[in-house]
């Protein structure tokens, strides 16, 4: 039985590796997409996924280090994404984050 989940184990942290390479390498071309986008809303939505990739991330982390204190990173991590990603949209729509009508 311990032998099971000795290579249960194995096969999980061998597998988060992996994926945490593979969350990195698509960090790596989110930045080059974000730096040199051709228009604002490609930069918009790369920022996003990067967002995304670390949430992602942080998952990740908990997973490989045996803990569940980055459940509260995670989401916070997705509030702020969601608040920004409103924001963005709202700037790249009408130029302009807060509307200040003094009517």
């Amino acid at each position: 039985m311990e032998d099971i989940l000795n290579v249960t184990q194995t096969l999980i942290q061998i597998s988060a590796t992996i994926a945490v390479v593979a969350v990195a390498i698509s960090v790596i071309l989110l930045l080059y997409r974000a730096i040199l986008g051709p228009t604002n809303p490609d930069r918009a939505v790369a920022l996003d996924i990067i967002g995304i990739n670390l949430m992602a991330l942080a998952g990740l982390i908990a997973v490989l280090l045996v803990t569940t204190r980055f459940n509260d990173v995670v989401l916070l991590i997705g509030i702020l994404l969601f608040i920004g990603t409103v924001a963005l949209a709202k700037f790249l729509e009408k130029g302009v984050i807060i509307e200040r009508d003094m009517d």
